[in-house]
């Protein structure tokens, strides 16, 4: 019943006091990097947190409808042009890439001297 009778309060509570506060913040991040999660993940969880506290201190239950049409909005304005998982695409660093390069080219390299020293050797081949 409570959360039912604070709906305009609380939604107008959090985009005053949250999302005013997340929007400067984003606003000092340079624009390229709100896809980084490293970059954003702070000021998201500030973000959430502030709509908890406005929620517990008027006595709504968290989460809510309000809060997932809210939290739509800030990704559909923020976040909109980011991939799926969040971070921005980019190739891994050489120490894990080299790994998957190099093997795949000793495995080749072995077999193929494998077979080599296989083929020299014709004991047992009628």
């Amino acid at each position: 019943m409570s959360a039912l009778g604070c709906g305009p309060h609380y939604e107008y509570a959090i985009e005053e006091f949250c999302l005013a506060k997340f929007g400067l913040e984003m606003q000092e991040l340079d624009q390229k990097n709100w896809c980084s999660w490293e970059d954003t993940v702070e000021l998201y969880g500030e973000l959430t947190n502030c709509t908890y506290l406005v929620a517990l201190k008027m006595d709504c239950f968290w989460p809510n409808q309000l809060v997932d049409e809210f939290f739509i909005g800030v990704h559909n304005h923020y976040f909109y042009n980011c991939s799926l998982s969040g971070r921005l695409l980019r190739d891994p660093p050489n120490r894990i890439l080299g790994p998957f390069i190099a093997m795949p080219i000793l495995v080749t390299l072995l077999m193929t001297a494998l077979v080599v020293w296989r083929s020299k050797r014709s004991e047992g081949i009628v």
